[in-house]
């Protein structure tokens, strides 16, 4: 990681440029074996922030192909649908001793100018430098205050709120008091994770401090998602109290579809008394395979209760705008606030 002495853009300025390039204030999570490059691409036309995590792909080279498939493929979205909002992408890294290839990745990021890099499990100020050098953001996930504190000193541009109840490596803290205590410290990106899945969610963030939502088990189930059919199915089946909170399947706390951990050998019931205290397990389902986080174990949040379709990234995005909108004007209602009005085009200059 090479540092620069360039200067990152002011904290505001980022949130406000950020949100400009989008049409809704909305980032589809980076999901391990699920997210791709259709998928982001999808995301992109709609004017939400699209990825993918580096590691979706086995090889360097491979990721490379994906970032050139992803910078043409927004090249021509532009092109084909002038004045439309086409939102930008972002990467997710690793930042930890056991990814050997961040540096290639890095580096890869950096050659084809990747707009926005989410890093997880360590916040590094060289690799924000590195990303800043060429105009692009960094935005760092944490689950706890400690941790954020480590990423805003770090530099980064932004911090992904993840609250309990998110699908994955989630936290436990309530988002209200996450968010709050956040922003009495930090003034750039705040995106919240964690049971978001319709446009009236994507508001809440925002009125509780945030600048964008971050929805990753709702696009799980999409069209264009790499996941499982039956995972898909499963999400959409699936309620709330089908979601374990455990370390039991990555070692690391993390919230699971109970259904898919029975298949795959788990004592369910056992694991829930446990909670997230059980330690890492490795049991075989019963046709002796082991089990393995995200490929046959498969992660959800609590949002899954309101999940109950398979729509493509289109057509939930447009429903996602909808629900936004409607939300808006439903607050406004409550709080006895006026719609704003749409502004007056300037005059035309009288022709010469």
């Amino acid at each position: 990681m090479t540092p620069d002495s360039g200067a990152p853009p002011s904290p505001k300025t980022t949130a406000d440029t950020l949100k400009s390039k989008t049409s809704l204030p909305v980032i589809v999570a980076p999901m391990f074996l699920v997210s791709n490059p259709d998928m982001a691409l999808a995301s992109c036309k709609e004017g939400l922030v699209g990825s993918f995590p580096a590691l979706n792909q086995l090889t360097s080279q491979g990721f490379e192909d994906w970032l050139i498939k992803m910078n043409d493929g927004i090249e021509k979205l532009k092109k084909d649908n002038p004045g439309q909002t086409i939102g930008p992408y972002a990467v997710n890294l690793i930042v930890h001793k056991t990814n050997p290839r961040l540096e290639e990745d890095l580096a890869l990021c950096i050659k084809h100018k990747v707009p926005v890099v989410i890093t997880s499990l360590g916040a590094v100020p060289d690799l924000v430098k590195a990303v800043h050098a060429y105009g692009g953001i960094v935005l760092h996930d944490v689950t706890n205050i400690e941790h954020a504190k480590k990423a805003a000193a770090a530099g980064v541009d932004g911090l992904i709120a993840v609250s309990a109840g998110a699908g994955g490596h989630a936290g436990t803290r309530n988002p209200v008091s996450l968010v709050n205590e956040i922003r009495e410290f930090f003034d750039g990106v705040v995106v919240l994770a964690g049971c978001l899945s319709n446009g009236h969610d994507v508001l809440s963030a925002e009125v509780m401090g945030a600048d964008f939502a971050y929805m990753g088990t709702r696009f799980v189930a999409t069209k264009e998602s790499s996941a499982d059919p039956a995972y898909k199915q499963m999400i959409v089946d699936a309620s709330a109290t089908d979601v374990v909170y455990t370390s039991a399947v990555s070692g690391i706390p993390a919230n699971f579809l109970k259904d898919s951990m029975a298949k795959a050998g788990f004592d369910v019931e056992k694991l829930k008394k446990e909670g997230a205290a059980a330690g890492k397990l490795k049991p075989m389902n019963a046709d002796g395979e082991e089990a393995k986080a995200w490929k046959t174990v498969w992660s959800a949040g609590q949002g899954v209760s309101n999940i109950h379709d398979i729509p493509s990234v289109e057509d939930l995005a447009k429903r996602l705008e909808t629900e936004y909108a409607e939300a808006k004007e439903e607050l406004a209602k409550k709080l006895g606030i006026a719609p704003a009005k749409p502004k007056a085009a300037a005059p035309k200059a009288p022709k010469p």
